[in-house]
């Protein structure tokens, strides 16, 4: 074995997963090699980023780069909007509740894409822009052979590389895929009310019809709709369109007007077996898909990274060790499968005409709404992981007033 005091990272992937691994490795000391081509196309899509994320972003020094462009979200609200028999109540969540100023804040992909990119760029980090063509795993390496016909040799390699990672599969890492009858249209729109920094999310029996506040009177939207009614609502005019938002969101903030540029996703959920394997490391899309339900997504993949990085700078010398990567899936097993079997089962109790999950879906959500220790457990679990239960026992052991 013939690796460095530091041995060298390899990065697949140059969404922003992979671009905020690229500058999470080089902040703690490793060099990085980004394999990715620049974003391809306009993205219109918007990111919630939690506080933890944020904390992230400023020891990356890229925190006031994205800040003008996002509004805080301070209120979080579910509302059952579905006709069915048994309704749950309305809950809400405040920042306030926990002692936070916000849960976080939601910027446009654009904005963020374009932050990140400048940053590596400037990071002094060795960025290939171009696509892996395969992948050779061996006892002491990973070997990426690229498009350009160059060649990438590093101890551990990062797969950011999407939902159907040619690096995952080249680990032998198998997958559990599941399908959904839903697919999400997104979209940003004007609204005449000011939404508070309030996100609202509303359960429909098709899924969730997301808004998430953007600076202004403006916000994002995530429609889970069946496939055939999200092209056909995405094939109408602004003015239509616009009409047909604002009566799903009961006029919440008055007169809507859709912006420019609508995206339709399928919807489905990918569960690797393992996040680990063979010299390859998962995080992002490649370790976890599922529903755009509860700001999980990049959300979760940054905390992938962070215990990555900490597995690695545990063993600098060979990062991709056996018992590096065996940490690092020790680490992240009960976080990934605890949040994306809670969105799954969540989703499918949405899709579901029985009376027990109408049941246990309503029950569930009134206790929340109902019963406030509870309700601010769940918050701080979503910020951050044990956190909740750390604020419970903490507070079992202070000691009794005289």
């Amino acid at each position: 074995m013939n690796h460095r005091e530091t041995a060298r990272i390899l990065v697949a992937g140059s969404g922003p997963a992979g671009l905020i691994a690229a500058l999470g490795f080089a902040e703690a000391g490793f060099p990085v090699t980004l394999v990715g081509p620049d974003a391809a196309g306009p993205d219109g899509r918007t990111t919630a980023l939690m506080n933890p994320a944020l904390k992230m972003f400023e020891r990356l020094g890229i925190f006031d780069g994205i800040r003008p462009h996002a509004a805080p979200l301070k209120v979080m609200r579910i509302v059952d909007a579905t006709n069915r028999l048994i309704r749950s109540p309305t809950v809400t969540f405040r920042a306030s509740e926990i002692n936070e100023e916000q849960f976080g804040l939601n910027l446009p992909n654009s904005v963020l894409n374009r932050t990140l990119a400048e940053a590596v760029a400037h990071s002094g980090i060795e960025w290939r822009k171009s696509m892996v063509e395969a992948w050779r795993l061996d006892a002491d390496h990973a070997h990426a052979v690229l498009a350009d016909g160059s060649e990438v040799e590093a101890s551990l390699a990062v797969a950011a590389d999407g939902r159907q990672s040619p690096a995952r599969e080249a680990a032998g890492i198998r997958t559990s895929i599941r399908s959904y009858p839903q697919a999400a249209l997104v979209l940003n729109f004007r609204h005449r009310s000011d939404h508070a920094f309030t996100s609202t999310e509303f359960h429909t029996e098709t899924g969730p019809f997301t808004q998430v506040p953007l600076p202004g009177n403006r916000s994002s939207l995530v429609w889970v709709l069946e496939p055939d009614i999200a092209k056909d609502l995405a094939a109408l005019d602004d003015a239509e369109l616009s009409t047909r938002v604002e009566q799903r969101m009961q006029s919440m903030l008055g007169r809507v007007s859709v912006e420019p540029g609508r995206q339709i996703y399928p919807l489905s959920a990918v569960s690797p077996w393992r996040f680990a394997h063979r010299r390859v490391a998962l995080v992002g899309e490649a370790a976890h898909v599922f529903p755009p339900i509860g700001a999980q997504g990049l959300n979760l993949g940054i905390r992938d990274i962070d215990d990555l990085i900490g597995a690695a700078s545990r063993n600098r010398s060979d990062p991709g060790a056996a018992k590096a990567l065996a940490a690092y899936d020790f680490k992240r097993r009960p976080d990934i499968l605890a949040r994306s079997s809670a969105v799954n089962l969540l989703n499918m109790s949405l899709l579901s005409d029985m009376l027990p999950a109408q049941m246990v879906r309503s029950a569930g959500l009134g206790a929340l709404e109902g019963f406030a220790p509870l309700r601010a457990f769940f918050m701080r679990e979503g910020l951050r992981p044990g956190s909740g239960f750390a604020a419970f026992f903490g507070g079992l052991r202070k000691p009794a007033e005289r």
